[in-house]
């Protein structure tokens, strides 16, 4: 079982991975944030890249 640490680390680690690969595609991220309903954390890059970073550092790919 993971502990609560685990999925901090899997998420700190997915979100630098997205910003890497973003960059290297040369499109800008212009919002990192925080959904306040469900703690999960998004990114919106380039015009139409939404990506939603889940708890437990699963992502899904909105748009």
């Amino acid at each position: 079982m993971l502990r609560s640490s685990d999925y901090s680390y899997t998420r700190t680690k997915n979100t630098y991975i997205l910003s890497c690969w973003f960059t290297k595609l040369y499109l800008p991220i212009n919002i990192v944030g925080m959904d306040e309903r469900t703690k999960n954390l998004f990114f919106l890059a380039g015009e139409e890249n939404i990506i939603e970073i889940y708890h437990n550092g699963k992502l899904r790919y909105i748009g």
